[in-house]
Protein backbone atom coordinates (compact mmCIF):
# COMPACT_ATOMS: atom_id res chain seq x y z
CA UNK A 1 0.00 0.00 0.00
CA UNK A 2 2.04 3.58 -1.22
CA UNK A 3 0.67 6.37 0.86
CA UNK A 4 -1.34 9.25 -0.96
CA UNK A 5 -1.93 13.11 -0.68
CA UNK A 6 -5.31 11.71 0.02
CA UNK A 7 -3.96 9.34 2.72
CA UNK A 8 -2.18 12.61 4.61
CA UNK A 9 -5.56 14.64 4.23
CA UNK A 10 -7.78 11.81 5.63
CA UNK A 11 -4.87 11.95 8.43
CA UNK A 12 -5.40 15.62 8.99
CA UNK A 13 -9.00 15.28 9.56
CA UNK A 14 -8.39 12.76 12.12
CA UNK A 15 -6.13 14.77 13.82
CA UNK A 16 -8.46 18.06 13.45
CA UNK A 17 -9.02 18.93 17.08
CA UNK A 18 -6.91 16.48 18.77
CA UNK A 19 -3.19 17.24 17.75
CA UNK A 20 -2.25 21.05 18.05
CA UNK A 21 -1.86 22.84 14.53
CA UNK A 22 1.43 24.21 15.95
CA UNK A 23 2.99 27.51 14.85
CA UNK A 24 5.04 28.54 11.90
CA UNK A 25 7.67 31.17 13.01
CA UNK A 26 10.04 33.63 11.82
CA UNK A 27 13.63 34.95 12.70
CA UNK A 28 14.86 38.12 11.20
CA UNK A 29 17.88 37.12 12.41
CA UNK A 30 17.59 33.47 11.02
CA UNK A 31 16.71 35.23 7.45
CA UNK A 32 20.12 37.77 7.79
CA UNK A 33 22.27 34.17 8.88
CA UNK A 34 21.39 32.21 6.07
CA UNK A 35 20.13 34.78 3.23
CA UNK A 36 16.60 33.25 2.75
CA UNK A 37 12.88 33.94 4.09
CA UNK A 38 12.93 30.69 6.85
CA UNK A 39 9.79 29.50 8.01
CA UNK A 40 10.12 27.56 10.85
CA UNK A 41 7.26 24.58 12.07
CA UNK A 42 7.70 24.09 15.79
CA UNK A 43 6.73 20.40 16.30
CA UNK A 44 8.42 20.81 19.94
CA UNK A 45 5.60 22.48 20.85
CA UNK A 46 3.25 19.62 19.81
CA UNK A 47 1.71 17.52 22.30
CA UNK A 48 3.86 15.23 23.70
CA UNK A 49 6.44 17.26 22.58
CA UNK A 50 7.05 16.30 19.23
CA UNK A 51 6.02 15.28 15.72
CA UNK A 52 5.44 11.52 16.37
CA UNK A 53 2.12 12.11 18.23
CA UNK A 54 0.53 13.08 15.20
CA UNK A 55 1.47 9.27 13.08
CA UNK A 56 1.27 7.43 16.45
CA UNK A 57 -2.60 9.20 16.96
CA UNK A 58 -3.52 8.56 13.05
CA UNK A 59 -2.24 4.52 13.16
CA UNK A 60 -4.67 3.70 16.46
CA UNK A 61 -7.53 5.48 15.38
CA UNK A 62 -7.68 2.63 13.01
CA UNK A 63 -7.67 -0.32 15.28
CA UNK A 64 -10.81 -2.00 15.55
CA UNK A 65 -12.24 -3.09 18.64
CA UNK A 66 -11.25 -6.34 19.01
CA UNK A 67 -7.47 -4.78 18.03
CA UNK A 68 -8.03 -1.66 20.94
CA UNK A 69 -9.01 -4.36 23.59
CA UNK A 70 -5.87 -6.16 22.98
CA UNK A 71 -3.71 -3.95 22.78
CA UNK A 72 -0.80 -2.08 20.75
CA UNK A 73 3.28 -2.61 21.34
CA UNK A 74 5.97 -0.15 19.87
CA UNK A 75 9.58 0.27 19.91
CA UNK A 76 11.35 3.40 20.63
CA UNK A 77 14.21 5.95 22.06
CA UNK A 78 12.12 8.24 23.02
CA UNK A 79 9.16 10.53 21.14
CA UNK A 80 7.87 7.64 18.98
CA UNK A 81 7.09 5.94 22.96
CA UNK A 82 5.55 9.31 24.23
CA UNK A 83 3.87 9.57 21.54
CA UNK A 84 2.10 6.00 21.27
CA UNK A 85 1.27 5.96 24.92
CA UNK A 86 -0.54 9.21 24.35
CA UNK A 87 -2.30 8.14 21.94
CA UNK A 88 -2.83 5.14 23.55
CA UNK A 89 -4.27 6.53 26.66
CA UNK A 90 -6.68 9.00 24.32
CA UNK A 91 -8.43 6.01 23.00
CA UNK A 92 -8.40 3.67 26.08
CA UNK A 93 -5.76 1.43 24.52
CA UNK A 94 -3.54 -0.93 26.61
CA UNK A 95 0.20 0.29 25.03
CA UNK A 96 3.31 -1.40 26.06
CA UNK A 97 6.96 0.33 24.72
CA UNK A 98 9.98 -1.25 24.11
CA UNK A 99 12.83 1.18 24.78
CA UNK A 100 16.50 1.58 25.21
CA UNK A 101 17.67 1.74 28.62
CA UNK A 102 19.84 4.25 27.87
CA UNK A 103 16.52 6.50 26.63
CA UNK A 104 16.59 10.07 28.39
CA UNK A 105 14.97 9.87 31.40
CA UNK A 106 12.55 12.44 30.98
CA UNK A 107 11.30 10.05 27.87
CA UNK A 108 11.23 7.18 29.94
CA UNK A 109 9.27 9.08 32.97
CA UNK A 110 6.60 11.00 30.50
CA UNK A 111 6.10 7.65 28.29
CA UNK A 112 5.48 5.44 31.88
CA UNK A 113 3.73 9.04 32.71
CA UNK A 114 0.89 8.44 30.35
CA UNK A 115 0.06 5.07 31.11
CA UNK A 116 1.87 2.81 28.96
CA UNK A 117 3.97 -0.04 30.17
CA UNK A 118 7.99 -0.19 29.53
CA UNK A 119 10.21 -2.74 28.29
CA UNK A 120 13.65 -2.11 28.84
CA UNK A 121 16.14 -3.55 26.46
CA UNK A 122 20.27 -2.62 26.21
CA UNK A 123 20.81 -0.98 22.95
CA UNK A 124 24.19 -2.65 21.60
CA UNK A 125 23.02 -6.38 23.11
CA UNK A 126 19.13 -6.70 21.69
CA UNK A 127 16.96 -6.51 19.02
CA UNK A 128 13.92 -4.15 19.86
CA UNK A 129 12.25 -5.35 16.86
CA UNK A 130 12.44 -8.82 18.34
CA UNK A 131 11.20 -8.31 21.33
CA UNK A 132 8.51 -6.43 20.33
CA UNK A 133 7.48 -8.99 17.97
CA UNK A 134 7.80 -11.49 20.84
CA UNK A 135 5.26 -9.34 23.19
CA UNK A 136 3.36 -9.13 20.06
CA UNK A 137 2.49 -13.00 19.72
CA UNK A 138 2.64 -13.45 23.49
CA UNK A 139 -0.04 -11.05 23.65
CA UNK A 140 -2.42 -11.00 20.49
CA UNK A 141 -1.16 -7.09 20.73
CA UNK A 142 -0.73 -5.21 17.23
CA UNK A 143 2.52 -3.56 16.80
CA UNK A 144 3.03 0.16 15.91
CA UNK A 145 6.58 0.56 14.41
CA UNK A 146 7.90 4.19 14.65
CA UNK A 147 8.17 4.96 11.01
CA UNK A 148 7.92 1.84 8.04
CA UNK A 149 4.48 1.93 8.04
CA UNK A 150 1.75 3.88 6.02
CA UNK A 151 -0.34 4.98 8.21
CA UNK A 152 2.55 6.62 10.32
CA UNK A 153 3.82 8.52 7.62
CA UNK A 154 0.33 9.76 6.63
CA UNK A 155 -0.38 11.24 10.24
CA UNK A 156 4.06 12.68 9.93
CA UNK A 157 2.64 14.59 7.02
CA UNK A 158 0.52 16.52 8.41
CA UNK A 159 2.76 18.41 9.73
CA UNK A 160 4.43 19.55 6.42
CA UNK A 161 0.60 20.14 4.82
CA UNK A 162 0.09 22.60 7.50
CA UNK A 163 3.27 24.29 7.05
CA UNK A 164 2.04 24.60 3.38
CA UNK A 165 -1.10 26.18 4.74
CA UNK A 166 0.61 28.91 6.50
CA UNK A 167 3.45 29.34 3.76
CA UNK A 168 2.52 28.06 0.52
CA UNK A 169 5.21 30.25 -1.09
CA UNK A 170 8.05 27.86 0.08
CA UNK A 171 10.40 26.88 -2.65
CA UNK A 172 12.25 23.97 -0.60
CA UNK A 173 11.88 22.12 3.12
CA UNK A 174 14.29 20.86 5.28
CA UNK A 175 13.54 18.03 7.84
CA UNK A 176 15.48 15.69 9.95
CA UNK A 177 15.31 12.13 9.02
CA UNK A 178 15.98 9.41 10.69
CA UNK A 179 13.95 6.57 9.85
CA UNK A 180 12.09 8.85 7.55
CA UNK A 181 8.91 8.94 8.91
CA UNK A 182 8.75 12.90 9.03
CA UNK A 183 10.45 13.19 5.85
CA UNK A 184 9.02 10.76 3.66
CA UNK A 185 4.99 12.35 5.10
CA UNK A 186 7.12 15.66 4.11
CA UNK A 187 7.80 14.16 0.33
CA UNK A 188 4.01 13.48 0.00
CA UNK A 189 2.30 16.42 1.69
CA UNK A 190 4.78 18.76 -0.15
CA UNK A 191 4.35 17.70 -3.71
CA UNK A 192 1.16 16.60 -4.01
CA UNK A 193 0.29 20.42 -3.37
CA UNK A 194 3.69 21.11 -5.63
CA UNK A 195 5.80 18.99 -7.19
CA UNK A 196 8.44 21.35 -7.95
CA UNK A 197 9.44 21.89 -4.43
CA UNK A 198 12.85 20.81 -3.51
CA UNK A 199 13.21 18.36 0.06
CA UNK A 200 15.67 17.75 1.76
CA UNK A 201 16.36 15.31 4.43
CA UNK A 202 19.02 16.23 7.51
CA UNK A 203 20.79 13.34 9.42
CA UNK A 204 23.98 13.77 11.87
CA UNK A 205 27.00 12.36 10.17
CA UNK A 206 27.57 9.60 12.80
CA UNK A 207 24.58 7.95 11.32
CA UNK A 208 24.51 8.68 7.69
CA UNK A 209 22.78 6.01 6.73
CA UNK A 210 19.55 7.30 4.51
CA UNK A 211 22.10 9.57 2.65
CA UNK A 212 24.03 6.54 2.30
CA UNK A 213 21.06 4.55 0.96
CA UNK A 214 19.81 7.75 -1.36
CA UNK A 215 23.05 7.93 -3.25
CA UNK A 216 23.48 4.49 -3.83
CA UNK A 217 19.68 3.89 -4.48
CA UNK A 218 19.09 1.12 -2.13
CA UNK A 219 18.94 0.39 1.74
CA UNK A 220 21.97 0.48 3.48
CA UNK A 221 22.67 -0.95 7.18
CA UNK A 222 25.02 0.88 9.33
CA UNK A 223 26.34 -0.07 13.44
CA UNK A 224 24.57 2.46 16.09
CA UNK A 225 25.71 5.69 15.51
CA UNK A 226 27.65 7.39 18.08
CA UNK A 227 25.80 10.77 17.96
CA UNK A 228 23.71 13.29 20.74
CA UNK A 229 20.71 13.07 18.51
CA UNK A 230 19.21 9.90 19.59
CA UNK A 231 15.93 10.34 17.90
CA UNK A 232 18.17 9.69 15.00
CA UNK A 233 20.15 6.74 16.20
CA UNK A 234 18.32 4.81 13.25
CA UNK A 235 20.54 2.12 11.35
CA UNK A 236 18.65 1.77 8.65
CA UNK A 237 15.99 3.61 6.72
CA UNK A 238 12.24 1.65 6.20
CA UNK A 239 11.21 0.20 3.52
CA UNK A 240 7.87 2.08 3.14
CA UNK A 241 10.12 5.20 4.09
CA UNK A 242 12.52 4.90 1.69
CA UNK A 243 10.55 4.02 -1.48
CA UNK A 244 9.14 7.36 -0.95
CA UNK A 245 12.33 9.51 -0.34
CA UNK A 246 14.36 7.53 -3.27
CA UNK A 247 11.29 8.57 -5.24
CA UNK A 248 10.90 12.29 -4.22
CA UNK A 249 13.47 13.42 -2.43
CA UNK A 250 16.04 16.49 -3.56
CA UNK A 251 19.09 15.13 -1.36
CA UNK A 252 20.31 14.16 1.93
CA UNK A 253 23.21 15.99 3.89
CA UNK A 254 24.62 15.53 7.37
CA UNK A 255 25.79 17.81 10.12
CA UNK A 256 27.95 17.29 13.52
CA UNK A 257 27.34 17.31 17.16
CA UNK A 258 29.06 20.70 16.97
CA UNK A 259 26.20 22.12 14.16
CA UNK A 260 23.22 20.29 16.13
CA UNK A 261 24.39 21.77 19.55
CA UNK A 262 24.87 25.37 17.82
CA UNK A 263 21.59 25.24 16.38
CA UNK A 264 19.91 24.39 19.82
CA UNK A 265 21.63 27.41 20.88
CA UNK A 266 20.63 29.68 18.11
CA UNK A 267 16.86 28.49 18.93
CA UNK A 268 16.89 29.27 22.64
CA UNK A 269 18.53 32.79 22.25
CA UNK A 270 17.28 33.94 19.40
CA UNK A 271 13.72 32.27 19.06
CA UNK A 272 13.48 31.22 22.82
CA UNK A 273 12.58 27.46 21.85
CA UNK A 274 13.49 24.37 23.47
CA UNK A 275 14.60 21.96 20.75
CA UNK A 276 16.48 18.73 21.30
CA UNK A 277 19.15 17.65 19.19
CA UNK A 278 17.37 15.41 16.83
CA UNK A 279 14.72 18.19 16.48
CA UNK A 280 16.86 20.94 15.86
CA UNK A 281 18.95 18.87 12.72
CA UNK A 282 17.06 20.89 9.97
CA UNK A 283 18.10 24.19 11.39
CA UNK A 284 21.53 22.92 11.95
CA UNK A 285 21.87 22.35 8.57
CA UNK A 286 20.47 26.26 7.47
CA UNK A 287 23.03 27.75 9.76
CA UNK A 288 26.22 25.60 8.57
CA UNK A 289 25.48 26.18 4.87
CA UNK A 290 24.68 22.60 4.04
CA UNK A 291 21.85 23.41 1.73
CA UNK A 292 21.68 25.79 -0.81
CA UNK A 293 18.76 28.32 0.06
CA UNK A 294 20.09 31.90 -0.70
CA UNK A 295 17.56 34.10 -1.82
CA UNK A 296 14.51 31.50 -1.53
CA UNK A 297 11.74 30.74 1.13
CA UNK A 298 12.61 27.81 2.91
CA UNK A 299 10.37 25.58 5.44
CA UNK A 300 11.94 23.65 8.46
CA UNK A 301 10.67 21.36 10.87
CA UNK A 302 11.69 21.34 14.49
CA UNK A 303 10.87 17.64 14.91
CA UNK A 304 11.23 17.69 18.78
CA UNK A 305 12.10 19.52 22.24
CA UNK A 306 12.08 16.49 24.68
CA UNK A 307 15.38 16.62 26.49
CA UNK A 308 16.41 16.81 30.14
CA UNK A 309 17.08 19.40 31.50
CA UNK A 310 20.52 19.00 32.91
CA UNK A 311 21.72 16.95 29.56
CA UNK A 312 19.71 20.50 27.34
CA UNK A 313 22.22 22.84 29.89
CA UNK A 314 25.50 20.71 29.08
CA UNK A 315 24.83 20.61 25.25
CA UNK A 316 23.68 24.95 25.23
CA UNK A 317 27.28 25.34 27.54
CA UNK A 318 28.55 22.92 24.98
CA UNK A 319 27.99 24.98 21.70
CA UNK A 320 29.16 28.59 23.62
Amino acid sequence: MAVTYDDVRSAASRLDGVAHRTPVLRSRTLDERVGARVFVKCENLQRMGAFKFRGAYNRLVQLDESQRRAGVVAYSSGNHAQGVALAAQLLGIPATIVMPSDAPRSKLDATRGYGAEVALYERSEDNRAVIAQRLCEERGATLVPPYDDERIVAGAGTATLELLEEAPDVQAIVVPVGGGGLFGGACIAAHGIDPAIALWGVEPEAGSDVQQSFQRGERVTIGVPATIADGLQTQSPGEVTFAIIKEHARGVVTVSDDELCEAMRFAFERMKLVVEPSGAAALAALLAGKIAVAGTAVGIIISGGNVDPDRYAELLTRAN
